[in-house]
């Protein structure tokens, strides 16, 4: 298989794996919703949602853990979390401006919405094979 072929499987693996975290925490948390229609529209609506909370994580948390670099040592990483529930409040945010069904209602379900999607996304991604881990055994 090619390089770039690869490089695309494992990509969209990491979209599918973020997907499913996001469904499992609207699975736990009342507050965080998505839409209730046909089957194949949820699963579009999930993978949208991971691919915005992708891109937001990608874009906006470096320059967040930049900016706030002090503020994370003061607070010994707790301020990460505060930044993943914000973070996800604005994929919900975005998601409504695209019209896409997903809804994070307050701060305390996208606090443990970002939780439980860091961590079942942290559980799925050991199974992922990723370049980065390769290089790290070698």
């Amino acid at each position: 298989m090619g390089r770039v072929l690869k490089k695309l499987l494992i990509l969209l693996l990491k979209i599918a794996a973020t997907a499913v975290s996001i469904w499992i925490a609207t699975l736990l948390i009342d507050e965080i919703t998505f839409g209730d229609g046909p089957v194949i529209e949820q699963i579009g609506t999930l993978l949208a949602v991971a691919i915005i909370f992708g891109l937001v994580n990608a874009i906006i948390k470096p320059i967040v853990k930049t900016v706030g670099c002090a503020f994370y040592v003061l607070t010994l990483g707790l301020l990460a979390l505060v930044v993943n529930a914000l973070l996800f409040l604005l994929t919900s945010l975005i998601a409504e401006w695209l019209d896409i069904p997903f809804k994070v209602e307050g701060f305390w379900a996208a606090l443990l919405g970002a939780l439980i999607v860091g961590l079942v996304n942290w559980g799925l991604n050991l199974v992922i094979p990723d370049k980065k881990a390769k290089k790290k055994k070698r």
